[in-house]
């Protein structure tokens, strides 16, 4: 009963989506004729139906499911710019002309769908240039082409308005302050590609973007080769017997924020050939004290960090932060896997380079596996 309940709602939703045409007459295509969903391998946090007339109905909601830090989900009608007229928004979903031409961007995330798309000029935008790389980017910003709208609590409502977006993309699950920019009337868009728990679900976000841009095929053709790469290479590894175990993270403020086992990093050390220490924990990250994380991570192999830290980091750095850290094993072989974001475009690009991330480790973990002149471009092992 339920699901002939869903396909009862979303037809009635079908029905109502009609919009004017050159002849100022409705599309009146029958719904169980027109609906096409958007096929989609990984990602989990979103989901969309195409109609015959080009609109696209875009369901978005946390791919986790923890309803009680996302308790809502949201809904959009992509109505492209030939299909304009006297269109009939359901109940519920939020109208979007596309393409955007203009919107503001939060994250690195998010910035490095719009990079991989060649849709700068679409980014009116960011919330700040901290270790960032993009020169492009860079020189938009000095000349006042993008906007630094502020940090997260802290926005800046009067450059948001200036620079007079059609969308913003946004993160709910983060610390928030958003409730200035909901003032402005703008309609949020959520990105969610954080909360996936595979590093190609995470990826295929690209796809998510391209809608909004009126760039699906080259979204797509993207996806694609990233894929492609990515399990080529995951299928290479498979065939090694020997997996070394390995833990994630440093302590800060009195606390160990571990990487959960539904992390699309954990997924990443598993196609990388690794065994993740924390593979059983049923979240996306917990904050853990340091004994617990000895206790379960002292014999480990390997140890990854990333950080911000400024200059050259080391073993010595690592042993001042907390004299404890000597103790791991893999801090006595010399075993941990570095990448620091000030040397680094990590977030910048790393979002849209789920292959390379992974074939960085499997340099690490796997060296046979790779070629002897390959070149790392995120993680190494620190010397």
């Amino acid at each position: 009963m339920r699901i002939v309940g869903k396909m009862l709602a979303l037809a009635g939703v079908l029905l109502m989506v009609a919009c004017g045409q050159g002849n100022n007459q409705k599309d009146t295509t029958n719904a169980a004729d027109s609906v096409a969903v958007m096929p989609l391998e990984y990602a989990k946090g979103f989901h969309v139906k195409t109609l015959e007339n080009g609109v696209r109905l875009v369901d978005v909601a946390d791919p986790q499911k923890d309803e009680d830090k996302m308790p809502v989900s949201y809904h959009f009608v992509l109505v492209p710019a030939q299909a304009q007229g006297d269109c009939q928004v359901p109940e519920g979903y939020t109208k979007v002309k596309v393409p955007v031409e203009r919107t503001l961007v939060m994250t690195m995330l998010q910035l490095s769908n719009f990079t991989a798309l060649d849709a700068l000029d679409v980014v009116k935008g960011i919330t700040g240039t901290k270790n960032l790389f993009n020169k492009d980017i860079r020189q938009r910003v000095k000349d006042g082409r993008m906007v630094k709208i502020g940090m997260e609590g802290n926005f800046d409502t009067e450059l948001i308005l200036a620079a007079n977006p059609e969308v913003i993309f946004i993160s709910p699950f983060k610390r928030g302050g958003y409730d200035a920019i909901k003032e402005t009337g703008v309609t949020l868009v959520p990105h969610l590609g954080y909360k996936e728990s595979h590093p190609l679900g995470q990826a295929e976000w690209v796809k998510y973007v391209g809608l909004f841009l009126g760039k699906e095929k080259e979204a797509d053709e993207l996806f694609k080769g990233i894929k492609k790469r990515y399990l080529a290479l995951a299928e290479k590894v498979s065939a090694t017997k020997e997996r070394p175990t390995v833990f994630s993270g440093e302590m800060h403020g009195g606390n160990w924020f571990a990487v959960g086992g539904k992390n699309h990093l954990a997924q990443l050390f598993r196609d990388a050939g690794a065994e993740y220490i924390l593979k059983d924990d049923n979240t996306g990250g917990v904050p853990i004290e340091y004994e617990q994380m000895y206790a379960t991570a002292a014999n480990a192999d390997y140890w990854r960090i990333l950080n911000s830290y400024p200059g050259d980091f080391s073993y010595e750095a690592l042993k001042a932060s907390e004299p404890r850290n000597e103790l791991f094993k893999a801090f006595k072989e010399k075993h941990v896997i570095y990448c620091n974001m000030k040397q680094t475009p990590y977030y910048e690009t790393s979002p849209v380079e789920p292959d390379v991330l992974l074939a960085d480790l499997v340099a690490i973990f796997h060296p046979d596996v790779m070629p002897d002149n390959y070149a790392p471009r995120y993680y190494q092992l620190l010397k």
